[in-house]
C-alpha cells in the first residue's frame, strides 16, 4: 500500500444560506494492492453526521491542514 492516500475523506456540514460549509477531515482512502477496490480509513466520526462524507484527491504533497471552509454541491 502506498504511503500517500488516494483521497481524504471529509464531513461536510452545511451551515445555511450565505454561509461556507464547514470541511472537516476525518479519514484517508487507499487503493488496494490486489483488485480493483479501495479503502477507507475512518480515524473520526462526525457529530450530528447528515449521511455525507466526501473523497477529495489530496491538494499537494505537504496537505495538513484537518478542517477547513469550502463549498459543497
Amino acid at each position: 500500500m502506498s504511503t500517500t492516500p488516494k483521497y481524504y475523506a471529509y464531513s461536510v456540514r452545511s451551515r445555511g444560506k450565505d454561509k461556507r460549509a464547514i470541511w472537516t477531515r476525518i479519514g484517508a482512502v487507499w487503493a488496494q494492492d490486489k483488485g480493483q477496490g479501495l479503502n477507507i480509513e475512518i480515524e473520526a466520526l462526525p457529530l450530528n453526521f447528515d449521511g455525507k462524507i466526501v473523497l477529495m484527491p489530496p491538494k499537494s504533497a505537504s496537505q495538513s491542514a484537518d478542517t477547513f471552509e469550502g463549498e459543497v454541491d
